[in-house]
């Protein structure tokens, strides 16, 4: 059956910044990625259940605390995130629940990084959804590519047309490039920073480089190689965890050799800028984050970019107005002025007022604690008082907290208004394990870092390392303060663009819809001309393809079909209504007024809840049942499914649709022109003669025609309805009863 299809464009559309989409299924809402919605909305929003996360990167709160007060998250929020997250696999198929009910979820590999996915949304197994944004179909080192093409004439594909215009270079070319210009820097006794992510992509560029540096025709393997950011330890050795989900050619080699391809040889990882000094140069260096906006990669831009020795390759082409994309936009670009904002300690008068209302937040926080206790012992000697003043008395306790079995009715298959039950404040730890009943803690396993040498130690002492760099000391245990200026810096180092974002090129996404044949494309993320393109080269390919390109905040209806709307039940209708159960359906008639907020139009229409099809239930009925006669001009029967949520509930909880949806009211008693038995199923005759010869009737087939104790014929006629034949009998009543049993009359 028909759903009805929205699609709300939050964030991610007509532009290249975060992306963000409201997709709604009937009454139910998923939120695609919430790039926006951590910035602007609370996640215990009513409205809204966001099913699908997108990754937290927790390197970005490291990163910008190390240069300035960052109060959008923190790590503990970040680990709160988390803990409401449900992992899955890929293919893994999750069906929803409550408002969900009929959904199911699946996630299919991107092969954009590890963990990239694509989403699978499908409906009562008709219409499926297809969001697949930063896609990869090319096999990488790490990874393999995506499986777009194997998914055929989906309901609707949401993708983006970042790279909708974009000529990618061959992978062979933009190696070479890679490689030629790490050998001249290097040689040229030059650094070269290399602006990546966290945990994404710098596993291509870590597998690629290390194994560069493993060839001894490349001459590289006397020069550093280091991984630069404050989790790089984690992020190696998750991924050591992670093999079975990347490449076929990395599982071979560990499955081969028994040897794990993240175990790098030549990669160096370093969590500061200290243990990067302690790295001699000239060297190669993974730094985060690849926007040049904070993090390490800014701090050593800000180091490196005035010496014509160094050298700085961005892989990613990052939102509008950052750094990178401003130095990948102007390449010929020669004086800069940037922000320099970093952490210093606090001294003199500043340090004694931070110590001074330090001291007074710990002494009132002492004093609330002991305040609490004294309460507690009080409220507790009260208590004993009462007791002992009047035992032989029995007190009856209120509580405010409502059970759910107070006031419960029957259950129904209609959902319920819905009650609040005020609860005491509780939060619940999750037991986590693994396959053997037990964590493995990484912390239990590390390998103590190398003590530095004595000169390596007088060098950091006096604030110098041997690469003659500043280097920063732990600010981690003393009052800090963030500060900025504004520096003109000369560009002398040579700055290059490779491509190593991991997407799908124009040519090939066109491709790709073209082998998947969509009905209908939402096309988001992407400059707007992209857009067009991508829109245009789409309707060349299929006539028949509807293609929308949102705009900021336009919701997009998506519904397959045209004539599908939603009506409101009324509790006094619901209540009337008598349920016919026919296998896993529940069937009921109605007779009702349509109110339209403007006319009101007299309907006769069947109810079908939890049916998976529009059936013409007349046409399957016996000879001895009427067809079914529906007026065509009443709404309701297409709205079958928009209706399923909206069952039961309290005409106080008006949503802000509900001015523009009609209500169905029932009709007076006495106005109901009653109908003829419709009978919906369509049982077959091999079914019914097992269920005949149960009942101890003799049943064989002759031609065509089941011959029952020889005396009635059942038998399907050309319109397609089961009819009976035969002398009137008490078989022939009781078999015509057993018939009757097949069907769900109403």
């Amino acid at each position: 059956m028909t759903s009805i299809i929205k699609l709300t464009a939050v964030s991610g559309v007509q532009e290249e910044s975060a992306l963000c989409y409201l997709l709604q299924v009937d009454e139910f809402r998923i939120l695609l990625d919430c790039d926006m919605f951590i910035r602007s909305m609370p996640c215990s929003s009513p409205t809204l259940t966001p099913y699908i996360w997108e990754w937290v990167r927790w390197g970005v709160g490291n990163s910008r605390n190390n240069s300035e007060d960052f109060t959008l998250f923190t790590l503990d929020d970040v680990d709160c995130a988390f803990d409401k997250i449900q992992q899955l696999k890929y293919s893994q198929i999750v069906n929803l629940k409550g408002k969900g009910h009929g959904l199911s979820i699946t996630p299919l590999p991107a092969g954009h990084m590890i963990g990239g996915t694509i989403w699978k949304i499908v409906k009562d197994g008709e219409e499926e959804i297809i969001y697949a944004v930063d896609f990869n179909h090319k096999r990488e080192i790490h990874l393999n590519g995506c499986i777009l093409e194997s998914i055929s004439r989906p309901s609707l594909l949401i993708t983006d047309s970042f790279n909708a215009k974009y000529v990618q270079p061959r992978r062979k070319q933009r190696d070479e490039l890679l490689l030629t210009n790490v050998m001249e820097t290097l040689r040229g006794d030059g650094n070269v920073l290399i602006a990546v992510d966290t945990a994404g992509r710098v596993l291509e560029l870590a597998q690629l480089l290390d194994q560069i540096w493993r060839t001894k025709d490349a001459g590289l393997g006397a020069y550093p190689l280091a991984l630069l950011n404050n989790v790089s330890y984690n992020v190696v050795e998750f991924s050591k965890s992670q093999v079975e989900w990347m490449s076929d050619k990395l599982m071979r080699c560990f499955e081969d050799k028994r040897n794990n391809p993240f175990q790098f040889r030549h990669l160096t990882l370093c969590h500061s800028l200290a243990d990067l000094a302690r790295v001699p140069s000239p060297k190669v260096v993974l730094c985060s984050q690849p926007d040049l906006e904070s993090g390490f990669s800014r701090e050593l831009f800000i180091q490196w970019c005035q010496d014509a020795k160094n050298s700085v390759i961005l892989t990613y082409r990052t939102t509008p107005g950052t750094l990178a994309r401003y130095l990948i936009d102007n390449p010929g670009e020669k004086m800069l002025d940037l922000e320099v904002r970093k952490r210093v300690k606090l001294e003199g008068k500043e340090l004694e007022e931070f110590l001074e209302k330090d001291k007074v937040k710990k002494e009132a926080a002492k004093k609330l604690e002991q305040a609490k206790e004294v309460d507690v012992d009080s409220s507790d000697e009260s208590d004993m008082d009462d007791d002992l003043d009047q035992p032989a008395v029995v007190k009856t306790k209120h509580h405010d907290l409502m059970m759910k079995s107070e006031g419960s009715r029957k259950g129904s298959f209609f959902k319920q208004a819905k009650k609040s039950y005020p609860m005491f404040p509780t939060h619940e730890e999750r037991i986590k394990w693994d396959e053997y009943g037990e964590i493995i803690r990484l912390e239990d396993f590390l390998v103590p870092e190398l003590q530095a040498t004595e000169e390596e130690k007088s060098k950091m002492e006096s604030g110098m390392t041997n690469g003659d760099e500043p280097m920063d000391q732990d600010l981690s245990v003393v009052p800090t303060k963030c500060v900025s200026s504004i520096e003109n810096l000369e560009i002398r180092a040579r700055i290059m663009y490779i491509d190593y974002e991991g997407r799908s090129d124009g040519d090939s996404i066109k491709k790709i819809i073209n082998q998947m044949k969509p009905r209908q494309l939402v096309i988001v993320r992407g400059p707007p001309e992209a857009s067009l393109d991508l829109a245009e080269s789409c309707k060349a390919f299929s006539k028949d393809i509807k293609v929308y390109t949102p705009k900021l905040q336009e919701t997009i209806d998506a519904t397959s079909e045209t004539h599908i709307y939603q009506v409101r039940l009324k509790d006094s209708l619901v209540s009337s209504l008598q349920f016919c159960k026919a296998k896993d359906t529940e069937l009921a008639w109605i007779d009702g007024v349509l109110d339209m907020r403007v006319v009101k139009v007299d309907t006769g229409v069947m109810l079908e809840e939890g049916v998976k099809e529009e059936t013409e239930d007349g046409e399957v009925a016996m000879d001895v049942a009427p067809d079914l006669d529906i007026d065509q001009n009443a709404t309701a029967v297409a709205a079958q499914r928009a209706i399923k949520n909206l069952f039961g509930e309290d005409e106080k909880e008006v949503s802000e649709e509900s001015d523009v949806i009609p209500t169905l009211e029932p009709l007076p008693p006495q106005e109901i022109p009653g109908h003829q038995s419709v009978f919906i199923n369509e049982p077959r005759l091999s079914d019914f003669k097992q269920i005949l010869l149960r009942e101890g009737i003799q049943a064989e087939f002759v031609g065509g025609v089941l011959v029952c104790n020889n005396m009635v014929a059942v038998r399907r006629t050309e319109a397609g309805r089961i009819g009976l034949e035969g002398c009137l009998c008490d078989d022939y009543y009781k078999i015509r009863e057993l018939l009757y049993q097949q069907y769900a009359v109403v």
